[in-house]
């Protein structure tokens, strides 16, 4: 079936993981006071938000400009409920960094200096797949790689700002 995955891939949005990486980060970066387990309370922090925000965009699709049109339907909210997944795909990296931090020798600071870390990195990355996706010009995918750096970067900032 690679024709079928190939014409999946084709029309892949990568904007859903984009804005997944964006909130992940800025999970990270806001998240203080964590109680006696922070790494565990990080880790559901991130995976929570990620899944609430999936299901706000899931919803916000189905009952926004699509109910206005028609009632949806089961195939149709299976639909909606995959394109919008990758929010929830990008909160799963920052994540697994924060899980796997011990084995890196990390305190819970560290850990989430490397979650915010991989949640820029993986906003970098959705942003120049997306770019690839669409076909745009190496200028342009260094254009919109450069503009998501420098969104991850600047809530990161807000982590020195707030001196977490």
């Amino acid at each position: 079936k690679p024709g079928r995955r190939g014409g999946r891939r084709a029309q892949a949005d990568y904007s859903g993981g984009v804005y997944g990486s964006l909130l992940a980060a800025s999970v990270v970066v806001g998240a203080s006071g964590l109680g006696a387990f922070p790494r565990l309370e990080l880790v559901l922090l991130l995976l929570l938000s990620g899944a609430v925000f999936w299901l706000a965009h899931v919803h916000a699709q189905l009952f926004g400009a699509r109910l206005a049109q028609r009632h949806p339907d089961w195939p149709t909210v299976a639909h909606v409920c995959r394109e919008e997944w990758p929010i929830v795909k990008a909160a799963v990296p920052p994540a697994a960094a924060v899980a796997l931090s011990p084995l890196l020798g990390l305190d819970v600071r560290g850990a989430a200096w490397l979650a915010a870390s991989v949640a820029v990195a993986g906003q970098v990355g959705w942003s120049v797949a997306a770019a690839r996706q669409a076909g745009a010009s190496r200028r342009l995918t260094a254009v919109t790689a450069s503009v998501n750096l420098l969104l991850g970067l600047l809530i990161v900032s807000f982590k020195f700002v707030l001196k977490h």
